[in-house]
């Protein structure tokens, strides 16, 4: 029996509605445009809101012909062991294209963009998965060690350099590693549904538009998703570079340096450090984007640690405790 055009033309047109739609998260991937994103601001990380949230860097995203700046901020990992690879925009067939981040057990190749706050382009160096409990390195992370009891310190060294993406003229020059490869193919989770909220009220907001900050959003960072107001909120202390600034000298693989500093773990320590709730620090800053650190130790004699890699979820060895410090 055959069937009337019209009644064939129906059928299919109801296949397509019955499709899944694609996750939010999904929908900036494959974005792509002729010019490049603005240079990173500079901005310092609100406080973390709990344990377990994991720092998701503020990123330049496109919408409406206009870049848009992305507020870092502080996400609920969507499950232990999971670290989060940023996005990162990248230079290639005449365009710049968008590869959006995700959540995975090892951190995979971000374009070696230093976002500051642990990325500094190569891995993660703001903390650890160990036993289903997030361990955060204080030296990169603005922690209130008062509440959150899994904290170490190590120093971590990063250049100074605020491109916002790889390849072309004034871009990032740097390559995946094999490590990088490997976590790329690893089982992922893409963006959650925070994060894709938190993207689409950026979007909407007409001061994180590039055309109408020129560089130096007013919501930089925020303690949590969609929060763009109130407590928590952070604005742009100062644009970095230009990006396309003759001067600027690409990075190849931005080197990343963790010197061995005592290690101050304290994993569920009963006697937890004095920090005030309100402290700030400069080593708190994507200022650093890589300005040398100066964290004052407390008297502490250093250990033989090994060094495992910075993205990885594994295990670490438990360190010496110190002295609160202030």
């Amino acid at each position: 029996m055959r069937i009337p055009r019209y009644f064939s033309l129906l059928l299919i047109a109801c296949g397509i509605l019955a499709l899944p739609a694609p996750a939010p998260a999904q929908i900036a991937v494959g974005v792509s445009v002729h010019v490049g994103p603005p240079a990173l601001p500079v901005y310092e990380q609100p406080l973390c809101p709990a344990a377990g949230y994991i720092w998701t860097p503020g990123y330049w995203a496109y919408g409406d012909d206009d870049y848009y700046w992305v507020p870092g901020t502080w996400v609920l990992a969507p499950q232990p062991g999971f670290l989060w690879t940023p996005g990162y925009w990248g230079w290639a067939g005449g365009v710049y294209a968008w590869h959006g981040g995700y959540w995975g057990p090892h951190v995979g190749f971000y374009g070696g963009i230093n976002y500051g706050f642990g990325y500094g382009g190569v891995g993660f160096a703001g903390g650890y998965w160990k036993h289903g409990a997030f361990f955060y390195n204080s030296s990169v992370s603005h922690v209130n060690v008062t509440v959150i009891h899994n904290t170490y310190n190590k120093t971590v060294i990063v250049n100074n350099v605020h491109t916002s993406f790889n390849g072309g003229e004034g871009g990032i020059r740097a390559h995946a590693t094999r490590e990088e490869e490997a976590a790329g193919h690893e089982h992922h989770i893409d963006a959650t549904h925070e994060q894709a909220e938190h993207q689409h009220s950026a979007s909407t907001n007409r001061s994180l538009r590039a055309s109408e900050n020129h560089g130096r959003p007013a919501i930089a960072a925020t303690s949590r998703p969609g929060q763009f107001s109130g407590k928590g909120v952070v604005t742009a202390k100062s644009k970095g570079n230009p990006s396309h600034a003759t001067t600027h000298t690409p990075a190849e693989h931005p080197s990343t340096t963790h010197t061995s500093t005592t290690h101050t773990a304290k994993e569920h320590a009963s006697t937890p450090h004095s920090q005030p709730a309100s402290h700030t620090s400069s080593a708190h800053s994507n200022a650093s984007h890589g300005q040398t650190k100066t964290h004052t130790e407390s008297k502490s004699t250093p250990h033989a640690e090994s060094k495992p890699h910075a993205s990885s979820g594994g295990d670490r060895p438990k360190a010496q405790e110190k002295k609160p410090h202030r």
